[in-house]
C-alpha cells in the first residue's frame, strides 16, 4: 500500500523502439484518470538518472515509459523510497513484461494507472553491481559482449536500437567465431571457475521476441540473486545450453555452477572482460562484486 498519489512523474524517452508522440499521449491519458501528470522526455544518456533525482524529491510516484534502458537509469536517479510504474516501449522491455504487465502501452499503462487507483504496490528486490544497481540481469563475458556487439551496430536515423534479430544473429556470430569454445576465464569466489557468468533477479532472464528465455527458472523478485555460470562450453554443449535457455530444465544444468537467492557474488576475472547491466554495456572490469538489494523498490502492479 502507498499513500494516496496526488502528482505522478511520467519519465519518457522519445527515442526507445516503441515510443511515438501518440502513444506517449495515450499513456499520459490513462494516468490523467487517476492523478496529476507531469511529463519529462530524455535528451541525451543517462538523463533519465537526472529526471528521476529531480522527480524522486517531491512527485508521489513516477511512471516510466522507455526500454529497459531507461528503466535501469530511473532506478539509479531515486533519491527516496518512490512507488515506480513502468510502461513498455522498448523493443523487449524484459522488466515490465516480466512484472506480468501487458506488451501494449495502452494497456500497460491502463494497468498502472489501476495500481495506483488502489494504493498498491509490490516490493522487489533489486541487484547491484560495483555500485550500479539493476532491475532484471547483469552478466560478464558472453551476454556483456553481445550487448557491446549490438550497441556497435549503432541506432537508426530516429536513435532506435537495434532488436531481438539483430541480437541473434550478433550471437550465432559469435558463437561460431570461437566455434562453440569459451574456457574459464574467471573465479567465482567460494563457488569454482567459469567461463562467463550471468546473474538473474527474475524468471525469465530475457525474451526472443515472444519466447522466453529461462536461464534462472528459480529466480524472483522478491528474493535474492540467482547465477548460472558454465564451466566451459564446446560444440558438444551447444545443443544443450540452448534447450536449458529456453526450457531452464535443472537436468540440463550440469557443467553450470548454479547458485539461488544469493545476497553476494563476487568474481574476479583473469584479464578485463565486458560486464553489462539491464543491456546496458559498463565496460571492462577485472573485478565484480554483485549484491541483493532486497525489497528496494516499491513497483506499481
Amino acid at each position: 500500500m502507498l499513500p494516496s498519489v496526488r502528482q505522478v512523474a511520467l519519465i519518457v524517452n522519445p527515442h526507445a523502439s516503441h515510443v511515438t508522440p501518440e502513444l506517449t499521449t495515450a499513456v499520459e491519458r490513462e494516468l490523467r484518470a487517476v492523478a496529476d501528470v507531469r511529463t519529462m522526455s530524455t535528451e541525451r544518456a543517462a538523463h533519465a538518472v537526472e529526471l528521476a533525482r529531480e522527480a524522486s524529491r517531491d512527485a508521489d510516484a513516477i511512471v516510466v515509459f522507455s526500454g529497459d534502458g531507461g528503466y535501469n537509469e530511473v532506478v539509479n536517479g531515486l533519491v527516496r523510497d518512490v512507488p515506480v510504474g513502468f510502461v513498455p516501449g522498448g523493443g523487449t522491455s524484459v522488466l515490465a513484461r516480466a512484472l506480468g504487465l501487458p506488451r501494449e502501452p495502452r494497456p500497460a499503462a491502463r494497468a498502472v494507472a489501476g495500481a495506483i487507483a488502489a494504493n498498491r504496490t509490490r516490493r522487489i528486490t533489486l541487484g547491484c553491481v560495483n555500485g550500479r544497481r539493476f532491475t532484471f540481469s547483469g552478466g560478464i563475458g558472453f551476454d556483456a559482449e553481445l550487448v557491446r556487439r549490438v550497441d556497435e551496430l549503432g541506432r537508426s536515423p530516429d536513435g532506435r536500437r537495434a532488436g531481438d534479430l539483430a541480437f541473434m544473429r550478433i550471437a550465432y556470430g559469435y558463437i561460431a567465431e570461437h566455434r562453440a569454445r569459451f574456457e574459464p576465464a574467471l573465479e567465482l569466489r567460494g563457488l569454482g571457475r567459469a567461463a562467463f557468468a550471468i546473474v538473474a533477479n527474475c524468471d525469465p532472464y530475457s525474451f526472443a521476441g515472444p519466447m522466453p528465455l529461462r536461464i534462472s527458472p528459480e529466480a524472483r523478485f522478491e528474493l535474492g540473486l540467482d547465477l548460472a555460470a558454465p564451466h566451459r562450453t564446446r560444440p558438444v554443449d551447444v545443443p544443450r545450453l540452448l534447450a536449458y535457455l529456453l526450457t531452464g530444465s535443472p537436468r540440463l544444468r550440469q557443467g553450470v555452477i548454479h547458485g539461488h537467492d544469493l545476497d553476494r557474488i563476487e568474481v574476479v576475472c583473469d584479464a578485463p572482460m565486458p560486464l553489462q547491466v539491464d543491456g546496458e554495456d559498463l565496460g571492462d572490469v577485472t573485478e565484480a562484486v554483485f549484491e541483493a538489494q532486497r525489497g528496494a523498490l516499491a513497483v506499481l502492479v
